[in-house]
C-alpha cells in the first residue's frame, strides 16, 4: 500500500472527507439592507375610541405596523409623526434599540409628554415588526422569549353591555361571560350619589356577582382617579370581602406619595401606571411602595423597547405587570410580545368586544381568547396581517375623543 499502513489510512479518512465538503463561511450573515421610503397614516373610530395606525414602508418591500392611538389627540400624534418623517425616511431601521436611542435622545431634548412618547411608541413598534420580518422570526423570539406559553387576559370595559346599576344585571352578565371562556373582567364602579351611596352600590354589585359565580371570576375595578385618600380607604375595606383583583387608579396619578400612604392602609391591591410614560416616572411609585400592580401602556410609554424595561424594573420591587391596552389590534399584539419575556406578568387587559372585528381586520391572525387565555403566533414580526386602510374605510374617523372632551368642559 505504498508504505501507508491500514491504521494510518483509516485515521486520515475523516480529514479527507471534511476537506471534500463545501466549507461554510465563518463570517456572520448581514441582514437584508433596506431604507424607509414613506410613512402612511390611517385613522379610524370604533365605538368610543379614535385609533391611529402608521405603516412604515421600506424599499425592501417590508412594511412595519405601528399604532399611535391617543384618546382625543390622534391628530396631534400624527402631526408629531410627520415632524419626525425627515429624520426617519431614508434610514435603515435596523436595530430597534438603536433607533429608539436616536429618536428619544438625539433628535431633540423635548422628548417627554404624552404626544412625543406616543409618536415614539408607534415607530418603535413598527421597527420591531420590520426587524422580525427582515430576519424571519417573531418579535417574541427577538426579545429572547417567550417564557410564557400563553397569556391570561381580562375583559375590559365589560360593563358597557350592562347599561344598568342593577346588581342582578351585573350578575347575569358575569354568568354569561364565564360561559364564553373568560376568567377575569374589569369595569367601572358607577360614580353617582354620595360617598356612602357609591360604596353601597359597589358592595351590592360585587355581592351579587360573587353569589352568581363565586370566586371563579377575577374582578378588576376602575375608579378613574375619582376618590380621595380617605374615601379610597373606606371603599377598599368595604370591598375586601369580595376579593377584587385590584382597585385601579383610585387617586390622581400625580399623587404618588398618597399612593404609598393608601397602599399601606388598603386591604385591596392598588394598580396604576397607564399615565406613567417612562422608567423615570415609575421609579417614585416603586420607591414609595405605592402599588402592587403597574399598568404600563406600550402605545404611550415608548413602545416595546421601553415597556419591557419598565417591567424589568418592576420585578426588582416585586411588583406585578398588568399592561394597559384598549386600542387596536397592533397595540394589543405589540404589548403581548413585550410581555413574552416578562417574568412578573400577571394578566393582560383585552378589548373582548372587538375580538371578532380584529379577527376580520387581520385575516384571522389576531389572537383568539380561549379559556381566558391568548397565545402569540410564530409568524415573523408582530405576526398579524393588518389592513389598516380597509378598517379606516369601514369605520371612518369621527374624532369621538375630542368631542367627548369638549362635552366634559
Amino acid at each position: 500500500m505504498n508504505g501507508i499502513d491500514r491504521r494510518t489510512l483509516l485515521a486520515g479518512l475523516p480529514l479527507a472527507a471534511a476537506a471534500a465538503l463545501p466549507q461554510a463561511s465563518t463570517a456572520p450573515q448581514r441582514p437584508m439592507q433596506m431604507k424607509i421610503t414613506k410613512l402612511v397614516y390611517y385613522r379610524s373610530t370604533i365605538r368610543w375610541r379614535d385609533l391611529l395606525f402608521v405603516e412604515v414602508h421600506t424599499d425592501g418591500g417590508i412594511i412595519g405596523l405601528g399604532e399611535g392611538t391617543c384618546h382625543g389627540r390622534v391628530d396631534v400624534v400624527e402631526a408629531a409623526l410627520r415632524w419626525l418623517e425627515p429624520y426617519v425616511i431614508g434610514i435603515d431601521p435596523v436595530g430597534p434599540e438603536k433607533q429608539w436611542e436616536r429618536i428619544n435622545y438625539h433628535l431633540t431634548r423635548w422628548n417627554s409628554g404624552i404626544i412625543p412618547r406616543t409618536a415614539l411608541s408607534a415607530l418603535d413598534i413598527a421597527f420591531w415588526d420590520i426587524e422580525g420580518k427582515r430576519l424571519g422570526v417573531p418579535v417574541w423570539r427577538l426579545l429572547g422569549g417567550s417564557i410564557h406559553s400563553r397569556f391570561r387576559t381580562y375583559y375590559t370595559h365589560w360593563d358597557a353591555a350592562v347599561r344598568s346599576d342593577d346588581p342582578d344585571a351585573f350578575a347575569e352578565r358575569a354568568v354569561e361571560t364565564m360561559k364564553n371562556g373568560w376568567t377575569a373582567v374589569k369595569f367601572s364602579i358607577p360614580n353617582r350619589g354620595t360617598e356612602s351611596e357609591r360604596i353601597a352600590t359597589a358592595v351590592a354589585i360585587l355581592s351579587a356577582m360573587r353569589k352568581a359565580v363565586g370566586d371563579k371570576l377575577d374582578i378588576g375595578l376602575e375608579f378613574f382617579e375619582s376618590l380621595t385618600a380617605r374615601t379610597a380607604v373606606r371603599m377598599a375595606h368595604a370591598l375586601e370581602p369580595y376579593h377584587p383583583l385590584f382597585m385601579e387608579e383610585p387617586l390622581p396619578r400625580e399623587n404618588l406619595l398618597e399612593y404609598g400612604e393608601l397602599a399601606a392602609k388598603s386591604p385591596v391591591p392598588l394598580a396604576t401606571g397607564e399615565g406613567q410614560l417612562s422608567r423615570s416616572e415609575f421609579r417614585p411609585l416603586f420607591e414609595v411602595k405605592g402599588v402592587s400592580i403597574i399598568q404600563p401602556d406600550v402605545v404611550k410609554c415608548g413602545g416595546i423597547t421601553e415597556i419591557r424595561k419598565i417591567a424589568n424594573m418592576a420585578e426588582v420591587y416585586n411588583v406585578d405587570v398588568v399592561p394597559h391596552q384598549c386600542y387596536g389590534p397592533v397595540g394589543h399584539v405589540a404589548s403581548l410580545h413585550a410581555m413574552s419575556v416578562c417574568r412578573n406578568f400577571l394578566i393582560h387587559e383585552w378589548e373582548g368586544a372587538d375580538d371578532e372585528l380584529f379577527q376580520e381586520a387581520t385575516n384571522g391572525t389576531y389572537p383568539v381568547q380561549k379559556d381566558g387565555y391568548v397565545t402569540l403566533s410564530d409568524k415573523p414580526g408582530l405576526g398579524i396581517e393588518f389592513d389598516a386602510a380597509q378598517l379606516a374605510k369601514r369605520y371612518p374617523f369621527t374624532n369621538q375623543g375630542a368631542q367627548a372632551e369638549r362635552r366634559r368642559s
